[in-house]
């Protein structure tokens, strides 16, 4: 059974009320649940994680190098701003995918440059919510591998 975290950063938690235009009237309760029920059916061990707080992402990414197989991650902003997120990831063994509710490369200018792309295995942006399915997919494949 592979192990893979799921981890969202800033805002997410306010899906289905921020910006519908662009990340559009889903929750990330509705995410989450589509995520486990994807995972049940599928032999994954999932594990779900939210904060806005930068620190606590890099914990949780910490950990993971010890208990999981697979790390998927939508930094949000902290895609674009953070040497700490990018050390982090950069410090697994595990393979990651970066995941973009939204094309960032369709949005403002400062959006097009990720510190993350470069460390993970994929990415996977501008597919709406079902990105969080195509990436556990994604996933579950590379770690088959």
């Amino acid at each position: 059974m592979n192990k893979i975290i799921i981890l969202n950063g800033p805002n997410l938690n306010l899906l289905g009320e921020r910006e519908k235009n662009q990340y559009g009237n889903i929750t990330l309760e509705n995410i989450e649940k589509n995520c486990n029920n994807y995972a049940n059916k599928n032999n994954i061990k999932l594990s779900l994680f939210q904060s806005n707080i930068e620190g606590e992402l890099v914990n949780q990414i910490q950990n993971s190098r010890n208990n999981h197989d697979g790390l998927i991650i939508n930094a949000g902003g902290y895609t674009h701003t953070s040497v700490a997120i990018h050390d982090a990831l950069k410090i697994l063994k595990i393979p990651i995918i970066e995941l973009h509710i939204s094309n960032i490369y369709n949005r403002e200018e400062f959006r097009h440059k990720s510190l993350i792309s470069n460390i993970a295995k994929g990415v996977i942006c501008g597919f709406g919510t079902e990105g969080y399915i195509m990436s556990l997919k994604a996933m579950n494949q590379f770690l088959k591998k």
